[in-house]
């Protein structure tokens, strides 16, 4: 009587998927890092941008800035030479500050 032999060469197939799988999951949340940084890099020149332009020219001003770097300008506070404003894109958010000194009217 014989015995049937296993083959063993159609295991390989589930594992390969279980790996391109696992492969293509990491590349998904490479890519949403990647998003949220540059979203968190660009929200912070624009908030830098936007505090800048503030405290020469005022909140007007802070906000076109900041719609020009593709940001919504959430917040602005003015007191004295100070201004903090802060800014999101997407689902960044940050927050700059700038001040005007008061001989010669540069921002610091």
């Amino acid at each position: 009587m014989r015995r049937a032999r296993r083959s063993d060469g159609g295991q390989i197939a589930p594992l390969m998927l279980l790996v391109v799988m696992a492969a293509v999951g990491m590349l998904l949340v490479l890519g949403q890092v990647g998003v949220r940084l540059d979203e968190r890099h660009r929200a912070q020149g624009a908030a830098d941008a936007a505090a800048l332009s503030g405290a020469v020219w005022g909140r007007a001003a802070a906000r076109d800035i900041a719609e020009r770097n593709g940001a919504t300008l959430e917040d602005y506070l003015s007191e004295g030479t100070e201004v903090e404003v802060v800014v999101r894109i997407g689902s960044a958010r940050a927050r700059a500050r700038a001040a005007r000194t008061v001989a010669g009217g540069s921002v610091s």
